[in-house]
């Protein structure tokens, strides 16, 4: 059986890749309250497996904006937001 963790992972995969085709991007919010009620470990591990997800879309959008930027494709370089987590120090 597979970890609680993988199911969670493979969840978060296939809801992601499904909103742009229903045409939802917070679809992935009505599946963790399905995955509520019957199961709030499930539901947790579920939207951190998302959160990473959609954490790691927005570096890379940032990453390839920073690099058109540097090559001359777009005019203006992206701001990275302000630092509210003191990540930064």
């Amino acid at each position: 059986m597979a970890s609680l963790q993988e199911m969670a992972d493979q969840l978060a995969d296939d809801v992601l890749a499904a909103e742009q085709e229903l045409g939802d991007d917070r679809f992935y919010e009505k599946v963790a309250k399905v995955l509520m009620a019957a199961s709030p470990t499930f539901q947790e591990a579920y939207m951190t497996a998302v959160r990473v997800r959609l954490a790691e879309r927005r570096g890379r959008e940032f990453l390839e904006k920073a690099l058109a930027a540097k090559r001359g494709e777009i005019e203006e370089a992206p701001e990275a937001p302000v630092d509210f987590g003191g990540m930064g120090h």
